[in-house]
Formats: C-alpha cells, sequence, structure tokens
C-alpha cells in the first residue's frame, strides 16, 4: 500500500512542472508543425492576394480599418532597406538559425515553443518570397497586402513574427523560463511554506 502511494512523483513538489515541461523532440516536433502550417498559410493567402488583387490600389475589407492592398516589399517594414535585400535576406536566414538553435538547447516550454514556432514559420514564409520570387534569388520582393491605418502593409508571416515576438516579451516580464526545469521550486522547501504562513 505504501508503495503505491510513493509511486507517483509527478504529483510531488516538482509535479506541475514537470507536467508543462516538453522533451526536446517534442518541443522541436510542436516548434516545426507550428511553423509548417503559418508558412502554408501564408504562401496560400500570398498566392491568393497576387491572383486576386490590383497591385497598389487598396480594396475595402473592414471598411477603412482593414483594406487589402497588394504591394511588393523588397525590403523591411516600412520599405527600409530595400536597397540591400540580399543583406535582409541573410539577416532572415541567421534568426531562424539562431532561433532553432536556441530551441535544441534550452526550450522546453510549451508556452516559448508556440513563441518560437510562430516566429519561426513567420521568417520562413518572408525567405520563401525572398529567394523564390521575382527578380532573383536573394533580391526577392516579399508579398504584403494586408493595410491598417498608419501601419506598414503586412502579411500572415509578419502577423506572425511580430506575435511571438510579443509573446516572448510577455514571458520575460512574467518570469517564465524557457525550461521549466529552470524555474525555482517555490514548494520545494516546506519550511519555507511554514514561515509563509
Amino acid at each position: 500500500m505504501s508503495s503505491t502511494v510513493s509511486e507517483p512523483t509527478s504529483a510531488g513538489p516538482t509535479g506541475s512542472g514537470a507536467r508543462r515541461r516538453l522533451s526536446r523532440g517534442g518541443a522541436l516536433g510542436i516548434m516545426a508543425a507550428i511553423a509548417a502550417v503559418l508558412l502554408v498559410a501564408d504562401q496560400l493567402t500570398k498566392n491568393w492576394a497576387v491572383a486576386n488583387l490590383p497591385l497598389l490600389e487598396p480594396q475595402p475589407f473592414l471598411g477603412e480599418i482593414l483594406q487589402l492592398t497588394l504591394l511588393y516589399n523588397s525590403g523591411a517594414a516600412w520599405g527600409m532597406g530595400s536597397e540591400i535585400t540580399p543583406v535582409v535576406t541573410g539577416l532572415q536566414i541567421a534568426i531562424v538559425i539562431g532561433v532553432v538553435v536556441f530551441a535544441i538547447r534550452a526550450v522546453r516550454s510549451p508556452w516559448y515553443t508556440l513563441a518560437l514556432g510562430l516566429i519561426t514559420g513567420g521568417a520562413l514564409g518572408n525567405i520563401h518570397d525572398r529567394l523564390l520570387r521575382d527578380p532573383s534569388p536573394f533580391h526577392g520582393a516579399v508579398v504584403d497586402f494586408l493595410e491598417l491605418p498608419h501601419w506598414p502593409v503586412f502579411n500572415v508571416a509578419d502577423m506572425a513574427v511580430v506575435g511571438g515576438a510579443i509573446l516572448i516579451v510577455a514571458l520575460g516580464l512574467f518570469g517564465v523560463a524557457a525550461d521549466p526545469a529552470a524555474e525555482p521550486s517555490e514548494s520545494s522547501d516546506p519550511s519555507s511554506d511554514e514561515e509563509a504562513r
């Protein structure tokens, strides 16, 4: 009877952290799945925009709040860096590599896995355009078509990257570790609980 009680170690002080912690393969698999879904969604919506929207002519979608405006952006936000497209492309590739290395080494949190999946999928969506769209590899223009007031025209990939970055900042502000095993366990010392009471 006593051995049955002592078996479920995950229900002990470190139990909640253990349930929230992903294996390395699990974290990478989930991250890759999120990135793949976003890459496909990004390319499908861009191809739709290219096939159906007139160039540089805003089309009302949600009144003045959201319009559909097709343009080709060879730079970054607001067209900055359009004269150094290969550098922008190389920077985006470096970001993806850095994210993957960080995920392999340190990420076991489901929330960080989600954030990095968003960033990776978004970056890959725009890298696809840089490498495979006209005029040439590493000089390709990114397809943008979503326009908000007083904001640069963007796409699904951009939303994913920004959303992932915001999530990472929020996790940092709330003190969430990339690996739950690295979080200090508040209940690991019974005496500290007694003193707190």
